[in-house]
């Protein structure tokens, strides 16, 4: 069988009550696909319109088809009946037998019998009375079932995805006296190199801080852009790693002489060493970022090549944003980070330690448009993925 994309589409009303990262996390951990692209929408009237349509070409139900429709046509607008931001998360998968996979096995039917084992069946509600008459419907996802709807429905977020998706800090609102900021976190490589709920746990942490998030994407970072990206702890790593360049030296060195060394000597030592132990340690983080050891590429237009590893960038608003998440995440030694913070709980060791997050908004700026994150349409491998497949699947 040839391989499909598919995409899940978490609701508005899921983003608003935290279940994000609870929902991301099964759908990383139990789909037996490859995890290819993230994107925020703001829908606008023409895509809600036209993806409330192409649930025509679902082989659901006539009642289910209406039920959807009509949650689409309310809820998914600016102006729906909760008065919450319309915000959705649209994340991309590809496989064999993707559409059926992920719709069937992994977030579930759409049934007024509730059963755990799915995402639907934990994070939606699908109320109805005695007598048939519906109470209460939030499917908590939303998805194609069939590869025809699949194909529509990508097709509509191709189309927009410039328009109404990217970065949508307009779509949600504060008070006139708030002054919300606009910070940046990545999910690291190692949380991807299997299926595993951790990414989705982690973003269920930061969902205590009470912000929003307003941007997602799967990014395969350059060997360029990581230099760039980390470029700022490349002098700081010549003093900061001394201390430990000086302890390595008097372990590897004390039992293999016969003579005492005085202090000074391993200090001096130490300063004609710390210049290549900086480079190497940057170097490492380059590598573990990209997946690509830069000593062996040819030429400099090979560093401006996608990486083969890769993060999940997430975009959080709101007051105090930075230094909200910077508590969340802890500190960035995971033996000393506070109990219940994100690399106490996920982190191994100072690099593989869970996520990145901006230290302050001149630093979330920077790191933003690196990553093609600032403004919009901004990076467009979510729409150029699905124009490819598109293009191939007609």
């Amino acid at each position: 069988m040839a391989s499909e994309l598919a995409y899940a589409m978490i609701t508005p009303y899921s983003l608003l009550k935290s279940r994000t990262g609870g929902i991301i996390g099964r759908l990383l951990s139990q789909a037996n696909l490859e995890f290819v692209g993230a994107r925020m929408y703001a829908p606008g009237e023409d895509f809600v319109d036209q993806f409330s349509r192409s649930k025509d070409l679902e082989s659901l139900s006539p009642n289910a088809k209406e039920r959807l429709r009509q949650y689409i046509h309310e809820n998914l607008r600016a102006a729906n009946p909760f008065g919450i931001s319309n915000r959705v998360i649209v994340l991309l998968f590809e496989g064999e037998d993707a559409v059926r996979v992920l719709g069937e096995e992994v977030i579930g039917e759409l049934s007024a019998q509730p059963k755990g084992d799915t995402v639907r069946g934990t994070f939606g509600d699908y109320v109805v009375y005695g007598d048939g008459e519906l109470k209460y419907f939030e499917p908590s996802v939303l998805c194609a079932t069939t590869r025809e709807a699949a194909l529509a429905q990508l097709k509509i977020l191709a189309d927009f995805a410039d328009t109404d998706g990217g970065i949508v800090e307009d779509a949600v609102r504060f008070r006139p006296d708030e002054k919300p900021e606009t910070t940046l976190v990545l999910l690291k490589p190692d949380l991807f190199l299997r299926r595993s709920s951790r990414a989705g746990n982690i973003i269920d942490m930061f969902s205590k801080t009470g912000l929003y998030i307003v941007g997602a994407d799967l990014v395969h970072i350059s060997v360029a852009e990581a230099e760039r990206f980390y470029g700022p702890l490349r002098q700081l790593f010549v003093e900061r790693l001394k201390p430990a360049l000086v302890g390595r030296l008097r372990a590897l060195i004390a039992d293999k002489l016969d003579f005492a060394v005085p202090d000074e000597t391993f200090e001096q030592v130490g300063d004609l060493l710390k210049e290549h132990n900086a480079e190497r340690e940057f170097n490492r983080i380059v590598e573990y970022m990209t997946g690509i050891d830069r000593s062996r590429l040819e030429s400099g237009a090979e560093t401006e090549c996608p990486g083969e590893a890769m993060c999940l960038a997430l975009l959080y608003k709101g007051v105090d944003a930075v230094s909200k998440i910077r508590e969340r995440l802890g500190s960035t030694d995971p033996r000393s980070a506070l109990p219940g913070t994100v690399r106490s709980d996920y982190g191994l060791d100072l690099m593989k330690n869970g996520a990145h997050a901006s230290d302050s908004l001149e630093n979330a700026e920077r790191e933003r448009k690196i990553l093609g994150l600032w403004e919009n349409p901004g990076r467009s491998d979510f729409k150029e993925r699905l124009v490819s497949y598109l293009a191939g699947a007609r």
